[in-house]
């Protein structure tokens, strides 16, 4: 799957960074707080914001729900293997179809594509791998039950102090016969 606005390499300072953190923290926090925590005003701060969503660095917003407090107790990773790359755009619309597919990757190895799949139970599971085999170019797929996960992150790990730092203007030299 491809996003719509891939985001282009933007330049970024130091406080675009701390700004992309804080969101990533709180995006609910209020945003003279965010201006506190980087150093500027809360108008500042939505300029910037504003930017970074205008140039696809922000993709969106959203809540992070505990798929097992709502029924969903299965997750599963599902390797897919496709007969042609023709056979990509039709399978890719099939699965955006699924709201129990999370993510769909074109990946490297033996497998053409990685589904990352939250499903109510073994049984949801199987019709959905039925599903996805019945996608016309589908090959094989290969099916990994998770029993435990100890990490699962949704941040995207932001370095500030390794950014460019904010670019100052100089103060113009003094040209001789200038008054100091």
């Amino acid at each position: 799957m491809k996003f719509d606005k891939p985001a282009l390499t933007a330049e970024l300072d130091a406080t675009d960074l701390a700004i992309l953190d804080a969101l990533q923290h709180n995006c609910k926090q209020p945003l003279a707080e965010i201006g506190k925590q980087v150093g500027l005003s809360a108008p500042s701060v939505v300029e910037r914001i504003k930017k970074l969503e205008e140039s696809g660095v922000i993709r969106g917003y959203a809540a992070l729900l505990d798929a097992r407090a709502l029924g969903k107790d299965v997750t599963a990773f599902i390797g897919v293997s496709i007969s042609h790359p023709s056979a990509f755009e039709p399978f890719e619309k099939e699965v955006d179809r699924s709201g129990d597919v999370l993510e769909c990757h074109h990946v490297t190895g033996q497998h053409t594509l990685m589904l990352k799949v939250r499903t109510e139970s073994t049984e949801t599971l199987e019709r959905l791998i039925d599903m996805v085999r019945r996608v016309e170019g589908v090959t094989r797929t290969e099916t990994m039950v998770v029993l435990s996960t100890h990490a699962e992150r949704t941040r995207v790990a932001l370095d500030a102090s390794e950014a460019p730092l904010p670019r100052r203007r100089r103060p113009p030299k003094p040209r001789p016969g200038d008054a100091t």
